[in-house]
């Protein structure tokens, strides 16, 4: 991977992990930086879904991977928030 390969993949990170965070209710006890990890990871895992079914590839923007994305982003940070609070 190329050094802009990984600026892109932090700059989405940051998108989608800012979003997912938006989406779940109430206050979450993590940090940016979690939040930027969980975001990469959903991304990434958000792509291979979207081009297993085929949706990753259109023309103009690709909502329907975005939403992908964005609901694997809200599911990590909801489960990420519920395994820092129970060690609390």
């Amino acid at each position: 991977m190329e050094i802009s390969g990984f600026i892109s993949a932090v700059i989405i990170g940051i998108v989608i992990g800012i979003l997912g965070r938006l989406v779940v209710p109430g206050r979450q006890h993590i940090g940016i930086i979690w939040t930027i990890l969980v975001g990469i990871v959903a991304a990434l895992v958000g792509t291979f879904i979207a081009a297993a079914f085929g949706v990753a590839d259109t023309k103009g923007i690709d909502w329907i991977e975005i939403a992908i994305q964005v609901v694997l982003a809200a599911v990590g940070v909801a489960a990420l928030d519920r395994a820092r609070s129970t060690h609390r």
